[in-house]
């Protein structure tokens, strides 16, 4: 490991980042280094267009990858190098605004019903029940399950952050049945190839691509298409934006407006979290 790559390293560590963005800022900076063949340290900032010019022409990079190499090169130079300031504005694809393909109450209901494995299903059933990102659902633990408040511990998401989130009368119950069922001792979804690990991120989405593949749903998109279902379900239901916000662990208020934004003028704000899992078996 060079001095550079370790002082960046430990950089990152104090400002308590996240393993993944750990990844993702060494690999931008390792790319940066590759396509000039020299220490990015000997990089001038003049020279740094032509590095994104490259990643969006020859390497047909997303305006969000390329802004993701952005951001770990900014950190470079500012927090790592201290350069006094890096204010210059580079050109960068903008961020296409695509409105995913929502899932409907009726295939929410459809997929669930095709999950015959009890482990699967109360997966599947969390992750929309709480609107949970898949890293969240597959890290959850049988303690995080506080039965007696009706809430779900959600321990260091994204951000670093740690939350509760409402765990409605119908999931508490299903999470009990599963128990009894499969009792699960540490992790609330254990490997069934590892010995005490959890159930991977891929196996999550294997889960749900297979169950929404049996049901006949056809809308684009992998499990993470939960969490925006959970988020437009409960707005429907008159969930106020603001606690959407919390319940989904946003940093930003406006990381929340996008659901507005997709349900126009459905929003009927005053009332409370919605239990969805609930709503499906009455609608069955």
């Amino acid at each position: 490991m060079t001095p550079l790559r370790k002082k960046m390293r430990n950089a990152m560590r104090q400002r308590g980042m996240s393993v993944k963005t750990h990844q993702a800022y060494l690999a931008a900076v390792t790319r940066l280094a590759r396509y000039f063949r020299k220490s990015p340290d000997t990089i001038k900032v003049e020279e740094l267009q032509g590095f994104f010019d490259y990643l969006a022409q020859d390497c047909n990079l997303s305006a969000s990858s390329i802004r993701l190499c952005l951001n770990g090169i900014r950190f470079l130079y500012l927090q790592v190098l201290k350069w006094p300031s890096y204010d210059i504005e580079f050109v960068i694809p903008k961020l296409p605004q695509r409105i995913p393909e929502l899932l409907t109450r009726g295939e929410m209901r459809r997929i669930l019903q095709c999950c015959s494995n009890p482990k699967h299903r109360m997966l599947l059933e969390l992750t929309y029940g709480c609107g949970l990102r898949v890293s969240e659902v597959v890290s959850l633990k049988v303690r995080d399950i506080d039965g007696e408040r009706g809430h779900l511990r959600i321990v260091q998401a994204k951000g670093a952050k740690d939350r509760l989130v409402t765990l409605s009368p119908s999931l508490l119950a299903a999470l009990r049945r599963y128990w009894a069922l499969c009792h699960p001792q540490d992790w609330l979804f254990p490997s069934s190839h590892e010995h005490h690990a959890h159930i991977s991120p891929s196996c999550a989405q294997r889960f749900y691509r297979r169950a929404k593949s049996r049901a006949g749903v056809t809308k684009s998109g992998g499990i993470h298409g939960l969490r925006h279902a959970y988020a437009t379900h409960q707005l429907e239901g008159g969930l106020p934006v603001h606690e959407l916000q919390r319940q989904l662990g946003h940093g930003s208020l406006q990381s929340t407006q996008r659901y507005v934004h997709w349900l126009p003028d459905q929003q009927r704000a005053g009332q409370s979290h919605v239990d969805l899992i609930a709503n499906l078996s009455r609608q069955s």
